[in-house]
């Protein structure tokens, strides 16, 4: 499942790995990024520009690790200096992880039954060209994820290893 958002600069593409994840499972979350011709967005390495930056909103059991691309360096005549920058069509991605924060929230997800959770942020961005660096723009994002119980049913005994 796929959702395509347009917005100032650029074509986003929200997608996951899994629509459902078990206790202990991982998912990732990816933002797919178009940039129009001849922009470039700053990585989140370049010192004082506004980066582009991917931000979730944490939720209790829900460890994220963010993975940017590899950026370019863009060398600026007009300004004579050079920027680690993403150009034309890249990815972020939000490894997602579901991990009981306690024993008793542990014990909880064994028993408990499927639940639909919303994961949500923004993508926070300055699309800039080679002349104008455009005003900071955020879109919100959100992708939902199906947690699952643990399966606790036994194999039927003619696949069982005795």
């Amino acid at each position: 499942m796929t959702q395509d958002i347009k917005a100032p600069h650029l074509q986003l593409t929200l997608a996951q790995s899994d629509r459902s994840v078990i206790p202990g499972g991982r998912v990732s979350l990816i933002a797919e990024i178009e940039l129009a011709r001849d922009v470039h967005v700053y990585s989140p390495e370049v010192h004082g520009y506004k980066p582009i930056q991917l931000t979730l909103q944490g939720l209790p059991g829900i460890e994220l690790q963010p993975f940017y691309p590899n950026s370019k360096v863009l060398y600026l005549e007009a300004i004579q200096e050079h920027f680690p920058v993403f150009e034309g069509k890249f990815r972020i991605s939000q490894d997602l992880t579901v991990t009981p924060s306690k024993a008793s929230d542990a014990i909880r997800t064994v028993f408990s039954k499927e639940r639909t959770i919303s994961i949500t942020g923004d993508l926070k961005y300055q699309a800039c060209d080679q002349t104008v660096c455009y005003p900071p723009t955020s879109v919100p994002v959100k992708w939902q994820l199906q947690v699952l119980p643990l399966d606790l049913k036994r194999s039927p005994k003619a696949i069982q290893h005795k």
